[in-house]
């Protein structure tokens, strides 16, 4: 049984109707592995719904939170920002309405790609609606209660001036770190802006300020109702934010905690960890574009929660792919084994109930890498894929989701892929010094090839076997091989390589290059 069905039996047994929650703070780049927030809590709550719950989720934008300070992606400019919430702050490029349009619009954009079902909900909204107001009251009137607790959970040391809510100040735009605490009588508490030093009240009705995170947190559980959450294991450690919110939800808002769903972190791995053209690290938006939405979900659901991720944009993306087309084979074939089995699970949460209704054509996705580097436009792959027998009675679907993949690799091609991938096959011979023993070996394949099957198996049969009888080897064979085609000494497997190239093509060229 996948994990997000043994979850989900739990959620069962204690909600009629479930309601799970995932957010995120959108104050800088928002790079892939924060995907894996939203892709565990919507894989729950697609669960539920398979088992007929009738489950909603939802998913929270804390764009109330403060710029802490200016990041090195932020224009010097943004300094007189830091202290003010995103909400407020303007777009860095100019095109978004806020700092917090421009961060998170490109992460939305990718949920929906990858099929989350969620309601989308802005933190600064709730608080200007007076979603807060009651738990922000509650805080000031228990706030001797609250310390207590962060001081036994959290073990820190007993902070007196603690302040649960921060005002915001009209004058600078920033939040203000200390309130009159004596001063509250619902709705209002007085303050003294610590920076600009502008003396008003804030309303806790509206959107006059905002509660601290380890009490924003809880409050939401509580306006809500939320039944489970999944949230990094660095929340989830003794004495953290989750421990001191399942206090705090209990004796200061009369509420309860959800069921938590810790998970561990994705780990970048490799040199590309960076888009190449930006500098950026790797976005949701970049994970969606250089994979398809199906296997970028397979990556993150075929493994638990509490076990970690290596996300590699770099050759990890071919693997991946060629794993989640394996596991889809398990799916229509049979015979996985046991330890395939959360595999192939994962592979049909990943469709989100649109399974094909036959298996699909599989290209190796190495094989298609290659094709896609050596054809033009789509229809040139088509054709060469067909030539080599590998897309015959291709279906409607089999074409659309060739064409996703197509694009998916075009664009990994040019931002992620290492150097070692990329190559391109010269249209006139290119200027190579050649070996007399390299001459003679690609002359000796003019007649084996001229008469041979055009398969990759025969092709690589051939050009393997003339190598050992030459005085260069084979791999001085393949080496030669790789110059007069693409100027380089390796590339692509080679039969393969050679198959995908047109017969009349190949011999042309290696007379050419025996002349």
């Amino acid at each position: 049984m996948h994990w997000a069905d043994v979850i989900a039996d739990g959620i069962m047994k204690e909600c009629d109707r479930p309601l799970i929650a995932a957010g995120i703070s959108p104050t800088g780049h928002i790079h892939v592995g924060s995907l894996r927030e939203a892709i565990t809590a919507e894989a729950v709550r697609s669960a539920l719904e398979s088992k007929g719950s009738d489950v909603k989720m939802i998913y929270l934008i804390d764009s109330f939170d403060p710029l802490r300070k200016k990041y090195t992606f932020l224009p010097d400019s943004f300094e007189e920002h830091v202290g003010k919430p995103i909400c407020r702050i303007p777009c860095p490029c100019g095109e978004y309405e806020t700092y917090a349009d421009y961060f998170i619009q490109p992460f939305l954009d990718t949920l929906d790609a990858i099929g989350v079902k969620c309601d989308i909900m802005w933190t600064h909204k709730l608080y200007e609606q007076g979603m807060f107001a009651e738990t922000a009251d509650a805080s000031f009137v228990r706030r001797e209660k609250v310390i207590e607790i962060l001081t036994e959970v959290a073990q820190k040391e007993k902070n007196n001036n603690y302040a649960p809510y921060n005002p915001l100040c009209p004058v600078c735009g920033k939040f203000v770190k200390q309130p009159d605490f004596g001063s509250y009588e619902y709705p209002y508490v007085e303050y003294r802006c610590d920076r600009c030093g502008h003396e008003g009240k804030a309303d806790i009705r509206k959107g006059d300020g905002k509660l601290t995170w380890r009490l924003e947190w809880p409050a939401k559980w509580k306006i809500f109702g939320i039944s489970a959450e999944p949230f990094g294991k660095d929340h989830a450690a003794a004495g953290g934010s989750y421990d001191t919110g399942v206090r705090i939800v209990n004796e200061i808002f009369d509420g309860k905690a959800p069921k938590p769903i810790p998970y561990e972190f994705v780990q970048l791995k490799g040199k590309g960890q960076m888009h190449k053209s930006t500098g950026s690290p790797v976005t949701g938006m970049d994970a969606i574009n250089m994979t398809p939405p199906e296997i970028l979900k397979y990556t993150f659901l075929r493994v638990n929660p509490e076990r970690h991720i290596d996300y590699d944009s770099e050759m990890g993306i071919l693997d991946m792919a060629d794993e989640y087309d394996r596991m889809e084979s398990l799916y229509f074939d049979g015979g996985a084994t046991e330890a395939e089995e959360n595999s192939v699970a994962a592979y049909r949460i990943s469709m989100h109930g649109r399974i094909p209704v036959r298996k699909p054509i599989h290209i190796p996705y190495r094989h298609l890498v290659n094709v896609v580097q050596m054809a033009d436009g789509f229809d040139g792959v088509v054709s060469v894929l067909k030539r080599n027998g590998d897309f015959i009675d291709a279906a409607a679907e089999d074409i659309e989701r060739l064409n996703k993949r197509i694009s998916s690799i075009r664009f990994w091609i040019n931002g992620f892929a290492p150097d070692s991938v990329k190559f391109s096959v010269f249209s006139d011979m290119p200027d190579v010094k050649l070996s007399p023993g390299e001459i003679s070996y690609i002359r000796s394949l003019v007649p084996l090839l001229s008469s041979s099957e055009w398969t990759a198996e025969d092709i690589h049969a051939i050009v393997s076997e003339s190598g050992k009888g030459s005085g260069i080897g084979t791999k001085g064979g393949f080496q030669s091989l790789y110059k007069i085609f693409i100027n380089r000494t390796s590339g692509p497997r080679l039969g393969h390589f050679i198959a995908t190239m047109e017969k009349d093509f190949v011999i042309r060229r290696l007379k050419e290059a025996s002349a």
